[in-house]
């Protein structure tokens, strides 16, 4: 004992000091090229310390989590939407449910202020915020069988705080999953190599969920390399298509694949989690942790250099390109899903509650789940930075600003302060065997650049196009599967709110209930996706911060959500857990709700840039980026959307923190009157670890339970 004690202090000293030392070269550096290498550093070493130390803490000291407690996909068990699943597989699914579009789209944007403020936002936020809220939710959820965050707020705070939660919840959730779809559109968008790959992972993973559910039950491994190698076989394949006579097949507009993803999301939706979402989410997520390793080990084997400035002039002045803002409190917006998501409190309250075996697992799936969707912020934001600042710039701006050839925007981009020759910008398209990258926004293509630069460095240059695509294809399967599983999500709270009405609803595998709440779902977010592809304004830069405002408002739902039930379930001493989060998350939401509302600047508010184009309508006048009269009716249309929508969230979740603040206080002078709708308790009759691999102990346990179900003579 006293040997590994000292090995343990040894081995935790070093990772300190490795992450301290890549912390204090990115603060300290100025006017020095930086290794992206230390940038991994500093992420890494925070954040094995934080998993291991303060996680740990959460789910002993504060949760008092219960392995001898059945979860609800043990007790509710029912094939559908209820259904113990090996925590491997579930890892895999959540982690690929909630890195979606925000922990890439957020960082690549947010690179216009420089590599520094978002390093330190999206490592201080998951450590201390973000992996917080998505293991308490998680551990709630699954305490009150798999109840959806809206539902949670509902019981546990009230009828008028729980209906503004669950009005807004259920809002920001249709555009968060119309965001999400407009980036898999820009990245497929006339892409037949891309689209060929993606539309690939759907049968492979249909074979893999009949695989396991039907041909190999529990063969994970054997699965798993099945799935992986079909998996590269379609990628291979893509480049085949797309130098074919198919690729006109495969090769589509954006609003053809706005048709095919509602139709995908609602299929998607209703199919039985073992069929397509479990077994899709597990197979991306081999690419996704698998890529993201790689992409770390061949930054060490490059060791490229940071390119952008620490803190650019645009965090200084808030006159950005890419989006308008200052950095406080534009860059915690900007970059959202890899420090805090609120939309991950939506899939913790989801899917995952009704699939987890063992309440012990939610430290791995929740908290570390949300660790690794930081390390996929991390690296966005590395691979933006490393490239020429002019071609990031390029690609990130809107057409509207930088022109449609590369003569225009070789010119706006040089007066912005980076210059980049218009046969550089031609170069790197042809590299990657794309015919432009200009205005590629929603960070896809950026990374996917930085990825083929990083990786081209390591296996040499003739591999560049194929590691963009692998990092087109990488990025979207992340987005997808954040899409279907969202979609369910949504479906989940549209039932709970009309189960309050109609109570057949209820029940959330009602097949008429679930077909008709499915095709709502897809509807709504489908309104979103169709605008965000015909906006003048460039469909990403004009929804994202709506996007990200959405986000961290939701985040302030699930955040005093969670505080509520710390302090009425008698952890009020550790209720600053979430409380300290809440305070900073609601204070820079809301200073950034007000600015889209209220700023007297077009490029910022939403009513000003609607006055704006307004009065030019009614004077006749085109203004620039539109280009006719019926785009500049569509910006009116959409900044009057946006900014209604924009002060309404705002508005419902002051009153969620408010009503929340009450009952929290009601309980401390009077705890006789609360309840708790947590289910009672019943004894677990399942055996699996609490983490990736068994410990010894739980290992024994697995063979007691082996041999006590072991039929006799066997």
């Amino acid at each position: 004992m006293r040997t590994a004690n000292v090995r343990s202090i040894v081995v935790w000293t070093l990772v300190a000091l490795i992450g301290a030392t890549g912390w204090s070269v990115l603060a300290l550096s100025r006017g020095e090229d930086v290794s992206a290498a230390w940038m991994v550093a500093a992420a890494l070493g925070t954040y094995a310390i934080a998993y291991r130390f303060y996680a740990k803490f959460i789910a002993r000291k504060v949760l008092r989590v219960d392995g001898t407690r059945a979860t609800p996909a043990e007790r509710l068990d029912n094939g559908i939407d209820f259904h113990p699943t090996d925590r491997r597989v579930l890892l895999g699914h959540h982690f690929a449910a909630i890195a979606g579009a925000g922990p890439l789209v957020g960082p690549v944007l947010a690179a216009q202020m420089g590599y520094l403020p978002g390093t330190i936002w999206i490592i201080a936020g998951v450590v201390f915020a973000g992996a917080v809220q998505d293991m308490v939710v998680l551990f709630f959820s699954t305490r009150r069988d798999g109840r959806s965050l809206g539902q949670m707020a509902r019981e546990e705070i009230g009828p008028f705080g729980g209906a503004a939660a669950l009005i807004a919840a259920f809002a920001i959730m249709i555009i968060l999953l119309g965001v999400l779809a407009l980036v898999i559109v820009n990245a497929l968008a006339a892409s037949p190599w891309g689209t060929f790959s993606i539309g690939m992972t759907i049968p492979i993973a249909l074979l893999m969920g009949f695989y396991l559910r039907v041909l190999r039950p529990g063969r994970i491994a054997e699965v798993s390399l099945i799935g992986v190698a079909l998996l590269l076989l379609a990628l291979v394949a893509g480049r085949w298509v797309a130098e074919s006579s198919w690729a006109a097949a495969f090769t589509l507009a954006p609003s053809t694949l706005v048709v095919w993803l509602v139709a995908y999301g609602f299929v998607a939706s209703i199919l039985p989690v073992w069929m397509l979402l479990a077994p899709r989410d597990y197979l991306s997520t081999f690419m996704k942790i698998g890529t993201i390793a790689l992409l770390a080990l061949g930054v060490v084997i490059a060791l490229p250099t940071l390119k952008m400035d620490a803190v650019t002039d645009f965090a200084k002045h808030g006159n950005g390109p890419v989006f308008a803002g200052s950095l406080f409190p534009f860059v915690f917006i900007t970059i959202a899903c890899g420090a805090l998501s609120g939309f991950h409190a939506l899939i913790s309250s989801g899917t995952t509650p009704k699939m987890i075996q063992k309440e012990t697992q939610v430290r791995m799936i929740g908290y570390g789940s949300m660790l690794m969707e930081s390390s996929v912020a991390i690296m966005a934001l590395l691979a933006a930075s490393i490239i020429d600042p002019g071609l990031y710039f390029a690609m990130n701006a809107p057409a509207g600003v930088i022109g449609t050839t590369v003569q225009n925007a070789s010119q706006v981009v040089g007066s912005w302060g980076y210059q980049i020759s218009p046969g550089a910008l031609a170069q790197a398209a042809q590299r990657v065997e794309e015919s432009s990258l200009l205005s590629r926004t929603g960070g896809a293509p950026t990374l996917a650049v930085g990825v083929s630069e990083i990786f081209s460095k390591v296996t040499g240059g003739s591999l560049r196009a194929f590691w963009y695509h692998f990092a087109i294809m990488f990025e979207a399967l992340f987005i997808l599967t954040a899409l279907d599983a969202g979609t369910r999500v949504g479906r989940f709270m549209l039932q709970d709110m009309l189960g309050n009405v109609f109570r057949p609803f209820k029940n959330v595998s009602w097949k008429p209930g679930l077909a008709i709440t499915s095709a709502i779902v897809c509807a709504l977010w489908g309104y979103f996706l169709w605008v965000g592809v015909h906006e003048p304004l460039g469909g990403i830069n004009q929804l994202f911060p709506i996007f990200g405002i959405s986000n961290q408002l939701l985040a302030a739902v699930a955040l005093a959500v969670c505080t509520t039930l710390l302090v009425k379930s008698g952890r009020l001493k550790w209720a600053w857990i979430t409380g300290i989060p809440l305070a900073w998350d609601a204070t820079v939401t809301l200073t950034a709700s007000w600015q889209k509302v209220f700023s007297s600047d077009p490029r910022v508010g939403f009513f000003k840039q609607r006055q704006v184009f307004q009065n030019a309508i009614d004077s006749g006048k085109v203004l620039p980026p539109a280009k006719t009269m019926d785009d500049m009716h569509t910006v009116v249309t959409n900044s009057t959307v946006d900014g209604v929508l924009t002060a309404v969230l705002a508005v419902l979740i002051v009153v969620v923190i408010a009503d929340a603040a009450r009952v929290c206080i009601r309980h401390v002078r009077r705890p006789a009157l609360s309840t708790l709708s947590e289910s009672p308790y019943v004894e677990s009759k399942l055996t699996a670890p609490a983490g990736l691999f068994p410990t010894r102990t739980e290992k024994e346990e697995e063979r007691r339970a082996a041999v006590g179900t072991a039929a006799p003579g066997d």
